[in-house]
């Protein structure tokens, strides 16, 4: 169990949507200092909050921002993008800066800071990942691929990093009501709700958390026929 009173956190992409949630829910809970990265870390408006400048894509940038943050114990990995790319028909390099930002941009950090949490005694990583790590829709080609990578990759940190008293919770959602979802014509959680339930599941010290219906019920469609995931696949046939 991670107890959030008193501690040292980092939310990447602290600036807007869940990430600014997650700065103000840490804050509540009593976090001694947090804080928050942006690639214009102008842009970080919350008060109280640390800005930091990180490019995600770059792993020096990881590193220096290591050196910034010494006394960091929780780190979350919430930054990320969704591009709308297609397998098929997108450019590849937009495929692949996907999974630069998504998969190997928390990569980065969570090498530069694994030292520092382990050094500062102990601590918690949590890493958003996505309904979508699980199944994918028209447009989420690559998204849902990176975030499926970044769902192993948790799952693999989780037991690398627990010897060295660092606990690693995997956050799942399903529609979320920012701007990356503004779109999107469908039931949507709050960030403050998402915030909230993550939190509980640092200090829980959660494998995992699944936030909403939808991602407790594809989850668990996991073990079924894939068919129940895809029905326009069936209605095609």
């Amino acid at each position: 169990m991670t107890v959030i009173e008193n501690s040292v956190a980092l939310v990447t992409g602290g600036s807007r949507g869940i990430g600014r949630a997650l700065v103000r829910e840490l804050q509540a809970r009593g976090a001694a200092k947090v804080y928050a990265t942006a690639r214009d870390p102008r842009t970080v408006t919350e008060a109280g909050a640390v800005p930091l400048a990180l490019e995600l894509t770059d792993p020096q940038a990881a590193a220096d921002l290591a050196r910034q943050a010494p006394d960091v114990t929780i780190l979350v990995n919430n930054a990320g993008v969704a591009f709308q790319s297609s397998f098929l028909d997108s450019p590849i390099e937009d495929i692949r800066r996907e999974f630069e930002i998504n998969f190997y941009g928390p990569l980065y950090v969570t090498r530069a800071f694994a030292p520092v949490i382990e050094a500062n005694g102990g601590g918690h990583v949590l890493t958003v990942h996505s309904v979508l790590s699980w199944l994918t829709l028209p447009g989420s080609d690559a998204y849902s691929a990176s975030k499926a990578a970044l769902w192993s990759q948790s799952n693999a940190l989780r037991l690398a990093l627990a010897p060295r008293g660092i606990g690693v919770t995997g956050l799942h959602v399903g529609y979320v009501d920012t701007d990356l979802t503004a779109g999107v014509d469908a039931p949507k959680t709050s960030p403050e709700t998402v915030a909230a339930q993550a939190v509980d599941g640092i200090e829980a010290g959660a494998l995992e958390v699944l936030v909403d219906d939808v991602t407790r019920q594809v989850k668990a469609g996991l073990a079924a026929d894939p068919a129940v995931l895809y029905p326009q696949l069936l209605a095609a046939s």
